[in-house]
Order: structure tokens, then sequence, then C-alpha cells
């Protein structure tokens, strides 16, 4: 009897060994654990809403009945935007937490200080919250990939922009002093190529932690500028605008993509302030008059109502959550029954063409196992007051 019971046990003990090993860490019979690292606390706190809909969204596919029979445990961990912290809470989800993959880190520095140690642990870091180019490297990180549009992409769309429309323009620029706004700095000039040194006359960083940017925007408007790239996320854009026109200075704004809203930045900067600037998208912003009657932003809004009523509909941030869900979503989906990591980043090498909800008419998402770049199109755009008007249709951008 003990031997026949032993036997069982054996044999029981042996099933479940099996079953562990058809998976990848994270990866269970009924569950998919994700990890993301985002800012809770500290000075860009604000970004904590795109953690919380981040879950929303998962809780929307968990209702569905998840993805292939399982679903989607989602570990947000705070990370205060502070790399050393990012470090520690990477550490825990993949070493104590056991997660499947990291799903949309925020933050350029913070997935820099985790990027060797993901690739070398063989744990996928998708869609990860920075559009700096040194996330498009396959070759030498081949499980790191942004799900955000290349800074180095728009800004040099912006180049050609001001060569086109105002090829006699003085050019002054206001940006964030870390990766992000640095690479806009080093895309501006060779987007303007040899003009660069004539049409490039001012230059003004800020920290992310300063309180105001008033102080730069008087210097910039001291050089006699007549564009205005300003790099910034809304709050210091938002004061960049207001400030320029308190001095009544009148350049032609040109507006990053993080903090390009109608209703998170150019009302609240006030619209004489914010009237013609120029920004670049891929996704539809859900404030503009003429998308909020179609059937994504509809979906979206019945979405935010019900998984996240709290939330503002208007953050982009929630609306980057809502369509870097479907794209997680969609890969695993595309992993079929047996989910493994290198499956997860095969499948997010090879997207051709996808149609996305909440990206802009003529825009889908596209990636090879050499370019790892979501986002091959733009649609550049002018605030005239009231909405986004484009100009032209959408632009390759590369």
């Amino acid at each position: 009897m003990i031997r026949m019971l032993a036997a069982c046990a054996l044999s029981l003990l042996a099933a479940s060994a099996g079953a562990q090993g058809r998976y990848d860490t994270g990866i269970t019979d009924t569950e998919i654990k994700l990890g993301q690292t985002a800012p809770y606390s500290g000075p860009l706190s604000a970004y904590s809403t795109f953690g919380r809909a981040s879950e929303a969204y998962f809780a929307m596919i968990n209702d569905q009945g998840g993805v292939n029979g399982r679903k989607i445990r989602l570990i947000v961990a705070d990370d205060s935007f502070s790399p050393p912290k990012t470090v520690e809470q990477v550490r825990k989800l993949v070493e104590a937490d056991g997660v499947f993959a990291l799903h949309a880190p925020v933050g350029s520095a913070t997935n820099l200080s985790v990027r060797k140690y993901l690739n070398d642990k063989k744990v996928p870091q998708l869609w990860l919250q920075s559009g700096i180019s040194k996330f498009n490297d396959p070759k030498n990180f081949p499980w790191s990939l942004s799900g955000l549009p290349n800074y180095d992409t728009e800004v040099h769309a912006f180049a050609r922009h001001i060569l086109l429309t105002r090829p006699a323009a003085h050019v002054a620029i206001l940006y964030q002093n870390d990766d992000f706004g640095k690479e806009y700095v080093a895309g501006l000039k060779d987007g303007l190529g040899t003009r660069a040194k004539e049409m490039m006359v001012g230059e003004q960083s800020f920290e992310v932690t300063d309180p105001t940017v008033e102080s730069q925007v008087i210097a910039l408007r001291g050089t006699g500028a007549d564009v205005l790239v300003i790099v910034a996320t809304q709050k210091q854009t938002v004061q960049a605008l207001r400030k320029a026109q308190d001095l009544g200075w009148k350049p032609m704004p040109m507006i990053a993509f993080p903090a390009a809203s109608i209703t998170r930045t150019y009302v609240p900067a006030g619209l004489d302030a914010s009237t013609g600037a120029v920004s670049s998208a891929v996704v539809v912003d859900p404030s503009d008059p003429a998308a909020r009657d179609s059937a994504d932003v509809q979906a979206y809004t019945a979405w935010m109502n019900k998984y996240y009523p709290a939330g503002d509909k208007l953050d982009g941030l929630n609306l980057t959550a809502y369509y870097e869900g479907f794209l997680m979503v969609e890969v695993l989906k595309r992993c079929g029954a047996t989910l493994s990591r290198q499956c997860v980043m095969d499948k997010a090498a090879t997207l051709t063409d996808l149609k996305v909800p909440m990206l802009r008419p003529g825009i889908t998402v596209g990636t090879t196992p050499t370019n790892y770049n979501l986002f091959k199109k733009l649609q550049m755009l002018t605030f005239d007051g009231k909405r986004l008007i484009p100009t032209g249709g959408p632009i390759a951008a590369e």
C-alpha cells in the first residue's frame, strides 16, 4: 500500500513537472504573469495613470475569457522614475515574482538601466515607453522593443517641415535634459543638414524637477527665433507656450508628440498661445472634435467608462496603454497554446501592416527582425484653435 501511494505521488509530481516544462516562467495552463515598472511616486507620478490603464485593459481581456483560455495578471511596481530603483524592482519582478515578460515599462533612462540584464536573461522587454533610437537595436538587444514612435523619426520630420515651409527660419529649441530631449537636439541639427549652423539660434535645457521653464523661454526669446521646438511633457510645454504668449513672442511652436494634446496642453496653455502649433501623431486624439464619433474612439471611451472610470479619457497615457495592451494580446494570441518567451519575441518582431485600434487613418504597425521601429509613417498636424488639421497624408517616417 505504501509503495502504491509513493508511486502515485511520484507520478503526480512527474505530471506536474511535465506540465510546467511545456511553458516558460510566468506561464501556466490558466495564467500569464506580466510585469511593469511605472512611477507611482516621485516627480513624474502623473505617469502612474499608465499603470492603472494597463491593468484596466487586461481586466477587459480577462472578462472576455483571456488569451487562449489564460487570464493575464499584471504586476506593476513603483520605481519613482529612478533607474537604481528600476533595477531593484525589475530584478524582483523577474527573480522573485517570476514574470513571463515586461509589458510597457515606463521611461528612457529607467529602461536603459535594465536592458542588458533583461537581454542576458532573455526576458522580453516589450512595448517599452521610450522612443529613443537606442531601443531599435535588434542586433545587440533582441529582447527589447519600443511601443512608441521613434523620437528621431519625428524630429527629422520637423526639420523637413521647417525647410519646406520656412526656409529662412531662425530656430530655437527647449528640451528636457535627458535622452529624450538630447535625441531631438541632435536629430534637428542632422535634419537641417548644412543649414543647421545658420538656422539654429538658441538651445535651452531643463530638468524634470525644475518648477518652471520661464527663464529658459525668456532666454530663447532673446535669440529672435521665429520657430520654437518644445521637447517636453505636458507640464513644461504648457508653461513654455504661456510664457511666450506673455512675452508677446509669436514663434511657430513645434510640439514633441508626448505633449501634443488639445485638452491636456493646448487648452490649458491658452488658445491664443497654442493656435498654429505643429506636431505629428500616429494615434487619434480622442478630444479632437473630428474624431469623437469614430468607432475606435467610441470603443475606447466605452472601455474607459467601464474599466477605468476614474481615469481621464483624454490623457494620451491612457490611450497609449490601450493600444499597447492590444499589441501584447495580439502577439500572445499568435503564439497559440504553448507559450514561450522566444515565440513572443519572434511574433513581435514580424508584424506586418497590423491595424491597431486608435491609430490614425493610413497608419499601421510593422516590424522586422532587423528593424524594431513600430511606426514607418506619421501624420503632420497643425492646431487651428479648435482641432488638429492634417498636413497632407501620412508621410514616410524612415
